[in-house]
């Protein structure tokens, strides 16, 4: 089955092909609940039935850029944390030190008695002696002050530490909700696909899968002839889109696999990160992100390299490589492989280097 298509027009001939597993998806159809709820829906051509497979595709890769994105941040957030954690451990344990410090100069002085210091001028015999004696005593008093200061300014510290931290916790664990949230919509979503397509007979499976055979084996003819590595990255405009473009040429064939960033599986956006990541450019992990992380291009002045982006949340992204063509990781029906930029609602374009 071909990844975002348009909705194409059916020959007569193709209807009457597709006519027989009609009265076997009647009944299908009524037992699957896309939204949960077990509710009867009216009958599905087998067009009617490839569209909406690929509506819920699309749909579920929308929820899994989202998904990216949620665990971007969780990410950040646990190593915001940790840092903190290690911060508040290392205050902690100068904390300490100081503390030993100053328990150590109450117990000296304890030791030392409390005489008036007068009365310990009058009784020593060596008055210059305990003069210079009292002058140390003053600047260890000094010196003790300080550290009493010094102890309580840390204790402010890690008591800041730990609120920072408490605050990077919670925020850590509503991403970490929201993952599963939206891994949960993912699921459904593709579940929901392919119990549609098997409620379908053999036959008639692969009368809708020879659709995506016939565009991946278009794709790959339009790549040899049209868009080869070696002409798309003839005409990039520099050296480091060329290096990405042979990345994606050389991942073609790997499957889709949501959240997946290489190197032997993707999905829309893991793709671009690696291939550009290959080429020393790090970019966001999100289509929504991505479409940002250049110059915005108009669709005529595509070059092989531009990032492509489609549906109006700016849920998919290829790479151009030429003549209306893109790489791509369509979804979990197909490999990444090259596919006309014609297929899906152009959102936009952003030229990375």
């Amino acid at each position: 089955m071909a990844a975002h298509r348009k909705p194409r027009s059916r020959s007569a001939g193709g209807h009457t092909v597709r006519t027989a597993a009609t009265i076997a998806l009647a009944g299908a159809a009524t037992a699957t609940g896309f939204d949960g709820i077990g509710h009867a829906e009216p009958q599905l051509t087998p067009a009617q039935v490839e569209a909406k497979v690929d509506q819920l595709y699309q749909e579920a890769e929308s929820a899994t850029e989202k998904y990216n994105g949620a665990k971007e941040k969780a990410k950040a957030a646990e190593t915001r944390l940790e840092s903190l954690r290690d911060q508040a451990a290392r205050r902690t344990e100068q904390l300490n030190e100081e503390r030993d410090a100053l328990g150590s100069m109450a117990a000296a002085q304890y030791r030392g008695g409390g005489l008036d210091p007068a009365m310990q001028l009058a009784l020593t015999d060596d008055p210059d002696r305990y003069l210079d004696s009292a002058e140390f005593a003053e600047r260890a008093g000094n010196r003790q002050a300080a550290s009493v200061a010094n102890v309580r300014r840390q204790l402010r510290e890690i008591e800041q530490l730990r609120g920072a931290a408490h605050i990077e916790l919670a925020s850590l664990k509503s991403r970490q909700a929201e993952l599963k949230r939206h891994k949960k919509t993912i699921t459904g979503k593709l579940g929901a696909a392919r119990r549609l397509m098997s409620q379908l007979p053999a036959e008639e499976r692969a009368v809708l899968g020879a659709d995506g055979d016939r565009a991946s084996r278009a794709a790959t003819g339009a790549r040899d002839e049209l868009t080869s590595p070696g002409a798309a990255t003839a005409t990039a405009p520099n050296s480091r889109a060329a290096a990405a473009i042979s990345y994606a040429y050389a991942k073609l064939g790997s499957p889709y696999v949501w959240g997946a960033t290489g190197p032997d599986a993707f999905d829309c956006s893991g793709l671009i990160q690696a291939a550009y990541r290959s080429a020393g450019i790090s970019l966001p992990r999100t289509t929504y992100a991505q479409i940002d992380a250049g110059r915005r291009v108009s669709r005529s002045e595509l070059l092989p390299g531009d990032l492509v982006f489609f549906y109006s949340g700016i849920s998919h992204v290829g790479m151009y490589v030429g003549d209306g063509q893109m790489i791509h990781a369509p979804n979990p029906s197909a490999p990444v492989r090259v596919a006309p930029i014609d297929q899906m609602p152009f959102a936009g374009a952003t030229r990375v280097v």
